[in-house]
């Protein structure tokens, strides 16, 4: 592991756009040896946003194929969205399964938080297991039904090599439940 390095000095902020979604802050930085560099960043809600590994029993996992606006395309992975104000991560996850997939879960773990593009982003992800699934629909904000695809984990190989199967979250989402449940047998 390297030193621990001292965090730049903050000179100055200043918010130079906003929309529904992120604010992009910039930022006037002073380094420990003397470089001063402006970044800027996009700072989200606060709030946060779960990602969740739903299992059938423990050789089948569930996916989403929805649509994607930042590549115009539909994109296979696991259920997610934002944590609505006053909800707690767990609240969230099962709110989020029962609106994307038809189920809620009686039992939520956390797997792992992980941070979301941090070089420029402030945001984190805390990815959820679901396991003990019981049907219960509830209405999403998404403009249309999305697909729910059963996948055998012990394919994961073959989920890795679809075309539609490429963000990053729901890759690492995949490893991890992979290993966590490995690790448990």
């Amino acid at each position: 592991m390297t030193e621990k390095n001292n965090l730049p000095l903050i000179r100055n902020r200043r918010q130079i756009a906003k929309s529904n979604l992120f604010a992009i802050e910039q930022i006037d930085l002073t380094f420990s040896n003397g470089v001063e560099r402006v970044y800027e960043r996009m700072e989200g809600s606060g709030r946060g946003s779960v990602m969740i590994v739903p299992l059938m029993d423990d050789e089948t996992i569930l996916l989403v194929k929805e649509y994607c606006a930042g590549t115009h395309s539909y994109e296979l992975g696991f259920p997610k969205g934002l944590i609505d104000p006053g909800e707690q991560a767990v609240e969230a996850a099962n709110r989020e399964l029962k609106e994307e997939i038809g189920f809620g879960a009686e039992q939520l773990d956390l797997l792992h938080t992980v941070a979301m593009a941090p070089a420029f982003f402030s945001g984190t992800m805390e990815i959820f297991i679901a396991k003990q699934l019981y049907p219960e629909q509830l209405a999403g904000d998404e403009p249309e039904p999305l697909d729910v695809i059963q996948w055998k984990l012990s394919d994961y190989a073959a989920l890795l090599a679809q075309p539609d199967f490429n963000e990053a979250r729901s890759i690492a989402a995949l490893m991890l439940i992979r290993d966590k449940l490995k690790d448990e047998q």
